[in-house]
């Protein structure tokens, strides 16, 4: 099965991964800016946004539907670029298959394990009883009872979609990401990547701490990291111009 993707512009391939409970739609203001000079591919994952639902998700099988989309795009080699989950699936791809990626970009996420920390967020979508809301505004109100910021909870609602006139319905896997948290959550393991990698973190984010930098260049060993001062997790939607800035250089090889 082939992942839902979107392409923007001509030229070398960068393909980008959104993060758990996102989307490709998540990145179509940056995926624009980005295709002004180069091909961009915009991919769902499975069990998000409209690719294909599947009970198995780990990132084993992730990094195997972005090389199966390559395949499918006749693309042997390109420039990969991951958000969180998404930056998990790029790292574990590139291992996996080094000889298919030039530039990897990763974006605020390291390859070890993180704790559990989205129990809030789910609650929050269980408790939307997807069969009596009429709005997405109803939607909304109920995450916001259990998620107190407003952009996560608008977040959380694009993954709503008029299933048919009047009837709401998700369009991740919630059922099957809620069962596959451990895994999410997950190390890639610790093999070695030794293609040229940058990592990117906002400074008010716990994702990347200084303490995790040593390991992360003995894991990747030609590795870099560039640090959003303003940012926290979403760096790209928090700070997109310093973000395209900061991965345009390293994809044209200019100095950070």
């Amino acid at each position: 099965m082939i992942l839902n993707h979107k392409i923007i512009g001509e030229g070398k391939p960068l393909y980008i991964l959104h993060g758990l409970f996102g989307s490709l739609d998540n990145w179509n203001s940056l995926g624009k800016k980005f295709g002004e000079d180069r091909r961009v591919i915009l991919v769902d994952q499975r069990n998000h946004g409209r690719s294909f639902h599947h009970e198995e998700m780990n990132y084993k099988v992730m990094a195997q539907d972005l090389t199966e989309l390559m395949d499918h795009l006749g693309d042997h080699r390109a420039d990969l670029l991951g958000h969180s989950m998404g930056g998990k699936t790029v790292m574990r791809a590139a291992i996996d298959q080094p000889n298919r990626v030039d530039r990897l970009i990763v974006a605020d996420i390291g390859p070890q394990d993180y704790p559990s920390h989205h129990e809030a967020i789910l609650e929050a979508l269980f408790a939307v009883d997807i069969d009596s809301i009429r709005t997405r505004s109803e939607a909304q109100t109920v995450i916001s009872e259990y998620v107190k910021d407003q952009g996560v909870v608008q977040f959380l609602a694009k993954n709503l979609y008029w299933k048919e006139k009047g009837v709401l319905s998700w369009k991740m896997n919630l059922h099957v990401i809620a069962e596959s948290m451990d895994e999410i959550l997950s190390t890639i393991g610790d093999d070695v990547y030794q293609g040229r990698t940058l990592f990117l973190r906002g400074r008010k984010s716990d994702y990347i701490i200084d303490s995790m930098l040593m390991p992360l260049h003995m894991q990747f060993t030609k590795s870099e990291v560039y640090t959003i001062e303003e940012a926290g997790h979403w760096l790209h939607s928090e700070r997109p111009e310093e973000f395209f800035d900061a991965v345009s250089g390293f994809l044209n090889n200019s100095a950070l």
